[in-house]
């Protein structure tokens, strides 16, 4: 593995993770620092204030974003285990200052520096290959804002193939959404669950035992989604499977 001791990043944690899946952060850390990044966590960091934003409450959302300007403002690179934090951060804030200059100016200058996690692996660091083992058939869920947003597409894949004992197989219709949409699922839940409902099918069509995704929300949806049905397919977040001591 290339070590990469020069580069120094800070761990936007996400709400889902700090709060439900704390150990996806400890993974994400594990790996930075396994591959020598210099790996910070600031600790007034809170909401990216996404789903104030896609609720039409902007004065809320845009208190939420400047915090996370603040809390970032003197960091490297701002590394996001989330496809959908990562876009608000990098995408949707140029959309919610662009009639506010000078704080539009700072999303200017911090979105350049805000990666998403597989994102940040393959594109900065060069990195596929992080010498991890997962003995699984797993397949591999693409979240609508990192492949739309974010626009990654083959990074997760490319980090996956080179996990040893790790059989990859394609999951049906991948690029369909699973239904969750923060909010989305909460406003429309019969819509939701009926997507859910297809993207279930897909994971049990592709004979996998692990689905593995780069956003908690999306395996949270489904994952509850399998529990409740009685499939017997784990989830993983990537981090989890790059990570040697995730267990």
């Amino acid at each position: 593995m290339t070590q990469h001791s020069t580069i120094k990043a800070s761990l936007f944690a996400t709400c889902i993770v700090d709060q439900i899946y704390p150990q996806v952060g400890v993974s994400t850390v594990r790996v930075l620092r396994n591959l020598g990044v210099d790996v910070d966590f600031p600790p007034d960091q809170t909401c990216c204030g996404q789903p104030l934003y896609n609720s039409g409450f902007h004065r809320g959302a845009k208190e939420l974003a400047v915090r996370v300007l603040d809390s970032f403002q003197a960091s490297d690179y701002v590394v996001v285990p989330s496809g959908s934090c990562a876009a608000m951060m990098r995408v949707f804030y140029l959309d919610l200052f662009h009639d506010q200059p000078d704080l539009l100016r700072r999303v200017e200058q911090m979105a350049p520096r805000t990666y998403e996690f597989s994102q940040f692996l393959v594109q900065v660091l060069g990195v596929t290959d992080t010498g991890s083992s997962f003995p699984s058939k797993a397949t591999y869920h693409p979240s609508c804002h990192l492949l739309r947003e974010m626009g990654v597409r083959g990074e997760p894949l490319e980090l996956l193939s080179q996990v040893s004992n790790l059989e990859l197989v394609d999951l049906p219709q991948a690029e369909n959404c699973c239904g969750f949409g923060g909010s989305f699922s909460i406003k429309f839940p019969h819509i939701s669950e009926g997507m859910l409902d297809d993207k279930i099918s897909s994971v049990e069509t592709s004979g996998a035992n692990t689905l593995v995704s780069c956003d908690m929300g999306c395996l949270m949806h489904i994952g509850g989604g399998l529990s409740r049905r009685g499939i017997s397919v784990q989830t993983r977040h990537l981090a989890q499977i790059l990570d040697p001591d995730a267990g």
